[in-house]
């Protein structure tokens, strides 16, 4: 292998949060998806996808995913039978966050607008609007052009189960950072990786679901970093509830540190 080669491999498979180098965690069938774990077994596509973990942060990811385009992915995953994988987006989980929200912070929401990124069909946004927020939504692979736009940008954006589709993490926090006000607050849900996964072991966790999607499996140190090097300060719950936010936590934002 010559230097430019051994530097391009280097290159497309180091790691998408801090660079650093990374190493094989197995690979899985296409088909693998999440609900295998409530019995759906979908027949093997007879395409390996490798899973790779860094060595530095311990964010994991599938290279594979690295040039596809939204065409690409619309056909190959959000395609007809992606409801077969994923049957809580067509309006389970909207409710479910929507009763969150209003939970946290009432029917009329807070005093800032509200964007949830990633919405799919809107039924989020539409739920809280008819609740009595300032709401709107956005999903790259769903609508046309660059989305809704605030003047001045959003107060809260909302980002349910995104990080986790993402094949370019910092290209994702570029985004919602231009959406977002200076004083705002972004809520991020994904699943952390801790404990699930390790060098020299398979992915076998099951929120490694390439059918669904899931190319990009956080630790909580490589979510910490990806905060960091975009200007963020991170605050984690669970391993589940995310809150971004620069200078310092709106003071509306604080119940949230409670519930997540």
């Amino acid at each position: 292998m010559t230097a430019a080669e051994a530097a391009t491999v280097a290159a497309a498979t180091s790691c998408p949060v801090c660079a650093g180098a990374s190493t094989a965690l197995g690979s899985v069938d296409f088909s693998k998806n999440c609900e295998e774990r409530r019995g759906l077994r979908l027949p093997p596509s007879g395409r390996a996808i490798e899973y790779r973990i860094c060595i530095a942060c311990g964010h994991a990811f599938a290279p594979a995913f690295r040039g596809w385009t939204p065409a690409d992915f619309r056909r190959e995953i959000y395609n007809e039978q992606y409801t077969l994988v994923d049957p809580d987006w067509t309006g389970a989980r909207a409710r479910e966050n929507a009763q969150f929200l209003i939970g946290v912070f009432g029917e009329r929401g807070p005093a800032a607008s509200h964007l949830d990124y990633g919405g799919g069909d809107g039924s989020l946004s539409r739920l809280l609007r008819e609740a009595g927020w300032r709401s709107a939504s956005h999903d790259p692979f769903v609508d046309a052009g660059a989305g809704p736009e605030e003047p001045g940008g959003y107060g809260f954006i909302s980002c349910f189960e995104v990080f986790e589709h993402v094949a370019d993490p910092h290209a994702l926090m570029r985004d919602l950072a231009a959406r977002l006000a200076p004083q705002g607050l972004l809520m991020a849900s994904t699943l952390l990786s801790d404990g699930e996964l390790a060098p020299g072991r398979a992915p076998d966790w099951w929120y490694a679901a390439p059918r669904n999607g899931h190319i990009s499996l956080f630790s909580s140190r490589s979510l910490r970093a990806l905060a960091q090097r975009q200007g963020f300060s991170c605050a984690s719950a669970q391993g589940l509830l995310h809150l971004f936010w620069r200078g310092a936590l709106p003071a509306w934002a604080r119940p949230l540190v409670g519930q997540a």
